[in-house]
């Protein structure tokens, strides 16, 4: 995948600096990774590293995202932030004082209107029962939004929207692909494992864009900001969610590309993608994010993956000129 920059190991290993390049060490041999087209590397297994290693690819700007061997996030080494901006920093927090529900509505409505477009497609395609879904998605969340609410009854609001879209997967999928609920970690069951799995994914893409940025990552509009995590990541990718995550599970799924028996780990209860099943879901949300159209606005291509920075930005553009803030909608791409 030298074309986007991503880098994914996925078997266990030592990773090494070799001249300007990084070597992973493994059973099979030494293998060579040239800095120059490496940006981001996902360690979906056990390596080790020493501090040399660390030091050097920090220098190189290379931001690194650990799983453990059942496909959760450990956490991201994060090279020394040369773009954060002091001032931009007190502005955001401002802006979180002042304006916190303003940003957290416009993500709620952009979650809403992108599941809306996703489904669509579907409903199209001769899937009527997702006609309530639909109707539901389209007017709900708008009319509650429009409201004066507090930061939790609009993340109240954001859980209804997940919830009525997860009730319309047994219109559409396999029955093998059917959850009864949202469960996180550990997920109980397939598709719990691809939406975990895929969050995760999308939500490291996100830290590794506004890295690019001069935003503050651990300051949040709605995701309470904590201690210990990125949470404006949270915020950025939530728009995203539908359109690169659900979109790939769905595709796959519907085509049989992942299969429970096959790409699921039996041991545990199909509840975890087994290696195979990690590597045909990472190069589809890879392609998707790599997938490019003419921007309206830009007038120019642009893959969704540089539309995550470009929220950034639109971010940056309302806290620093007050311009309104809305995330990348579907819709915009046609």
């Amino acid at each position: 995948m030298a074309k986007n920059h991503t880098r994914y190991i996925f078997s266990i290993g030592e990773l090494k600096r070799k001249d300007n390049s990084i070597v992973l060490k493994n059973q099979k041999g030494n293998f060579y990774l040239p800095v120059e087209e490496t940006r981001e590397l996902y360690c979906l297994n056990e390596v080790s590293f020493n501090t040399k290693f660390l030091d050097f690819v920090a220098k190189a700007g290379i931001i690194i995202h650990f799983f453990n061997y059942h496909g959760y996030y450990s956490g991201t080494f994060y090279p020394k932030e040369n773009l954060v901006s002091g001032e931009l920093t007190v502005r955001q927090v401002n802006a979180y004082m002042n304006h916190r529900l303003v940003v957290a509505k416009a993500i709620v409505q952009a979650i809403a209107q992108n599941l809306y477009d996703v489904l669509y497609h579907y409903y199209r395609h001769d899937k009527k029962f997702l006609k309530t879904t639909l109707d539901f998605l389209k007017k709900e969340p708008a009319k509650f939004l429009g409201k004066e609410l507090n930061i939790n009854q609009i993340m109240f609001v954001e859980g209804q929207i997940w919830a009525k879209f997860y009730e319309s997967f047994k219109h559409f999928l396999p029955e093998d692909f059917v959850m009864n609920k949202r469960v996180k970690r550990p997920p109980d069951n397939p598709m719990n494992a691809l939406i975990g799995f895929g969050n995760t994914i999308l939500y490291t893409k996100t830290i590794s864009a506004i890295y690019q940025t001069h935003l503050n990552q651990t300051i949040s509009f709605l995701h309470e900001p904590r201690e210990a995590r990125f949470s404006l990541s949270l915020d950025i990718s939530e728009a995203f969610k539908p359109i690169i995550v659900f979109k790939t599970i769905f595709d796959l799924v519907n085509r049989s590309q992942l299969q429970v028996t096959k790409h699921f780990d039996k041991k545990l209860n199909y509840s975890l993608l087994n290696e195979a099943g990690k590597k045909i879901f990472i190069d589809a949300l890879e392609t998707r994010l790599n997938t490019t159209f003419i921007h309206p606005k830009l007038k120019r291509k642009v893959s969704y993956k540089h539309c995550i920075k470009l929220d950034a930005y639109k971010l940056i553009k309302f806290i620093t000129e007050g311009k309104d803030f809305m995330p990348f909608l579907l819709k915009e791409k046609f």
